[in-house]
């Protein structure tokens, strides 16, 4: 329920940006792991076990978000730098 809200203000707030290959990354990365993260809820409610094809998105959506994370993070250390 709260991925609903944070995908809402990604793609209508802040939308689809091209302008910096970070932030195209971002929005691809960011529209992919929502459409997996939907795509494996629908699984985890399917009568039948999806059986190996879970695990494949489940993994899918780890990378598409820890790539997110280390885009950011990378960006946001390149432009303020690492304060002690």
């Amino acid at each position: 329920m709260l991925s609903v809200p944070v995908a809402v203000h990604c793609l209508y707030a802040m939308g689809y940006q091209t302008y910096e290959t970070r932030v195209f990354l971002h929005s691809v990365l960011g529209c992919f792991s929502f459409c997996a993260f939907s795509a494996k809820m629908l699984f985890l409610r399917s009568e039948r076990p999806p059986g190996r094809l879970l695990p494949i998105v489940g993994g899918l959506v780890f990378t598409a978000l820890t790539i997110i994370w280390l885009a950011s993070a990378l960006w946001f250390f390149r432009t303020f730098g690492v304060t002690t």
